[in-house]
């Protein structure tokens, strides 16, 4: 980086920040760096990996060199400034840390993304101090879309999609019924499946939508519009594409439309949805192409003047302590023993048979990383009613083998399988109905046990297994899913209702599983 010799301010004399202090600052500041990606690699790596492998994080990959366009925009400005190294700033490190502690005990991948990231900028902050993190201040917050985030919104929106797609119909006057995110029309069966959420091109859209604001206004009024366009478009023009497919499906035929929809439905509507957004917002640009992005003349004056200066080596010591505590104390927590039983076999139920699985459609949870799994079918003795029981038993959790989380569970990803509803559920269970081609209908009633608590939450399962992963204490854990299928005419809760009486405390059948009592 240059040197920088500031403008005249009255009368007084120019001060001039030399090369070396920035080359010594930068350098301390890419140790750091290098320093924390070494040591969290794992969590890095899975980010990179996540970029390139999952569609909807795609536009991660170009955060990156956008992130280094934004600090060469801010350069020459940047220069004026003198760097300085900040205690303070190892808060910031302090407060990321310990999410990444947070995430790693209780199996958060986006906890420890954000942690990682966040230590990154705390060490910008410590390192070049408060004043040039202000001329940084965008570029810092533009870096939290490198975290992937977004697939909790997919059901969200997937139920925004249909009920858009409904809207659109009544004014088409093409007859439709809704039920949960299918829906049927006189032409076919249609579904609003994950990949039609429009997750993918709303989280695009927003980091683009913040770039932009950035870039190319000044006026926050006009930002914030922008934002809110930013959001509402891409909604906004996915319900009309799904509704377009319905619609093209209606007035030619099924195959057409899927057809069309597969080849629509890819950058040509990324590009649509952003040409859209851009042609709102270029009458209300009021940023001018050679207007400086940050004033490094005012951040320069408004700069502290510093009283001490620190010794780098203790303050790279005070920030390798902050974060290699948490990583060490995670690291002897898990060399805990957890041992579970070496063969579980599901139980024996009054009034109940085992018969063979023989489901209407193929169907079985995924739990990866289970020590013990099973799935068996139960026949009542005197009614005919089938049930389904899954169990699997975990010694510990850890990353890749949650209990709970995205492709956990009774929902399968990639398979003919789709959520449609939540269903009310019993005390300490979550309930979900299921549909698969058919249609077939599957209730899935969901157990978890852990931490000496029974419950249907995710979310109190990820507490409780963070909380056992720092305070230490048992670390099993125990899925039981009671499900039934059927088709359409009939509800398969009263089967579950029924076995669910007849099998006894699912706590102590969990408990038994684990090899607790």
């Amino acid at each position: 980086m240059t040197s920088a010799t500031a403008d005249h301010i009255g009368s007084s004399p120019q001060p001039v920040i030399s090369v070396s202090l920035w080359s010594r600052h930068l350098k301390l500041l890419a140790l750091a760096s290098l320093s924390i990606l070494a040591i969290f690699w794992r969590d890095g790596a899975d980010m990179v990996r996540t970029w390139w492998s999952i569609s909807t994080y795609n536009h991660c990959l170009l955060i990156v060199p956008i992130l280094y366009w934004l600090v060469q925009q801010r350069q020459e400005e940047l220069a004026k400034i003198t760097p300085e190294i900040w205690l303070p700033g190892l808060f910031l490190t302090g407060i990321a840390s310990l999410g990444w502690l947070l995430g790693e005990a209780a199996g958060v991948s986006f906890a420890r993304h954000l942690g990682l990231l966040m230590m990154l900028q705390g060490a910008v902050v410590t390192l070049l101090g408060p004043t040039v993190a202000r001329g940084l201040i965008f570029p810092l917050g533009f870096s939290f879309f490198l975290v992937p985030f977004g697939e909790e919104f997919v059901p969200f929106l997937q139920m925004v999609t249909a009920k858009l797609s409904m809207i659109f119909l009544g004014w088409a006057d093409i007859p439709a019924f809704i039920d949960g995110i299918f829906i049927s029309t006189p032409t076919g069966y249609f579904e609003v499946a994950e990949a039609c959420s429009g997750v993918m091109f709303l989280i695009a859209m927003v980091a683009y939508g913040a770039l932009v604001s950035n870039v190319c206004f000044q006026s926050w009024y006009r930002r914030i519009l922008f934002m809110i366009a930013s959001v509402i478009v891409p909604v906004v023009a996915n319900g009309i594409r799904a509704f377009g497919t319905i619609y093209i499906a209606h007035h030619t035929s099924l195959d057409f439309a899927v057809g069309f929809d597969h080849i629509f439905y890819g950058w040509f509507f990324f590009a649509f949805v952003l040409i859209l957004v851009m042609a709102i917002g270029w009458p209300f640009f009021d940023r001018k192409i050679d207007d400086p992005v940050i004033d490094g003349n005012a951040l320069r004056q408004s700069q502290s003047p510093r009283v001490t200066a620190q010794k780098p080596a203790t303050v790279l010591a005070a920030m390798a302590a902050i974060i290699l505590v948490p990583v060490l104390w995670t690291s002897v927590l898990a060399a805990q023993e957890s041992p579970v039983p070496d063969k579980i076999a599901l139980p024996e139920v009054a009034g109940w048979q085992r018969v063979d699985y023989q489901p209407l459609y193929p169907w079985q949870p995924q739990f990866d990383g289970a020590s013990h799994q099973l799935l068996g079918r139960y026949r009542n003795i005197s009614t005919g009613m089938e049930v389904d029981l899954s169990i699997a038993v975990y010694d510990r959790q850890a990353e890749g083998r949650e209990i709970v989380g995205y492709g956990q569970g009774a929902l399968v990803p990639n398979s003919q399988w789709s959520r449609n509803q939540t269903l009310e559920a019993p005390e300490g269970a979550a309930a979900v109905e299921l549909i698969a081609p058919g249609p077939v209908v599957r209730d899935v009633v969901s157990f978890y046990r852990i931490g000496g608590k029974l419950t249907g939450s995710g979310s109190v399962v990820k507490l409780e297994t963070l909380k056992s992963n720092i305070f230490g204490g048992p670390q099993q854990a125990v899925a039981i899913l009671v499900s039934s299928e059927t088709k359409r005419e009939a509800s398969p809760r009263i089967s579950i209702n029924a076995f669910l009486a007849d099998l006894g405390p699912v706590d102590k059948l969990a408990d038994a599983m684990a090899g607790l009592r």
